[in-house]
């Protein structure tokens, strides 16, 4: 090999090596914040502390399995069936920390396979929403309401907000790159102290739109 070519290649592996040190200095997204990290949700449940008693037994404690990417929020090894009035469906994964009221997560198609109509709401708007018998280990208990469709929406801190020009409660697009991209409307801006740079979309959603969990989309302000 000549010298020349030699020279070369150092300079090229110098030039790369700088590269990867940047990029690793570098936070994500740091370079274009418009560039949103996906977290595709499967259906799950969220149990109040009086639920939590019912199904698992007095005192039951939730036991952490994974950490979720939302500060505090983790996967727990629990799970429990959903009895509808047409069918069920089990092994549906508890999500901890315990909350102040049940609050149940599905598919529209998971709605079809129960036989109810769950409407499609923000976390935490229960109002009206159709209700679902909950089964679990000890016991069992029936809910008027707290079964959803959870709109979606992306989680940031209020700095990021303000670097992206947009307001908490505010509606953006999001464009989806790949063979199957396109243009998701009504994205909800959610915006608070404790929360990690996220866009939260169903199973149904994602595969849509041909997403995984961490894929890259771009919020587009309206």
């Amino acid at each position: 090999m000549s010298t020349t070519s030699t020279m070369i290649e150092r300079i090229v592996a110098e030039l790369l090596a700088q590269g990867q040190a940047a990029a690793a200095a570098t936070p994500q997204g740091a370079r274009d914040p418009a560039l949103i990290p996906v977290g595709v949700s499967n259906r799950h449940i969220h149990l109040s502390r009086p639920d939590m008693d019912v199904l698992f037994g007095p005192g039951a404690s939730l036991t952490r399995m994974k950490a979720m990417k939302q500060p505090g929020q983790y996967a727990a090894k629990e799970t429990v069936t959903l009895r509808g009035p047409r069918g069920e469906i089990g092994k549906v994964r508890v999500l901890g920390p315990l909350r102040k009221d049940t609050q149940i997560e599905v598919s529209v198609a998971d709605g079809f396979v129960l036989g109810i109509k769950p409407p499609m709401r923000m976390s935490g708007k229960l109002d009206g929403s159709a209700g679902i018998t909950i089964v679990g280990p000890k016991g069992s208990v029936t809910k008027e309401s707290g079964v959803i469709v959870a709109m979606r929406h992306i989680h940031m801190r209020p700095e990021d907000a303000q670097r992206l020009n947009v307001k908490n409660g505010e509606t953006v697009d999001v464009l989806v790159d790949g063979p199957r991209g396109g243009v998701m409307h009504n994205v909800a801006v959610r915006s608070d102290e404790v929360s990690e740079t996220e866009m939260h979309i169903d199973i149904e959603e994602a595969n849509a739109f041909g997403l995984k969990n961490d894929a890259l989309v771009r919020l587009r302000k309206l």
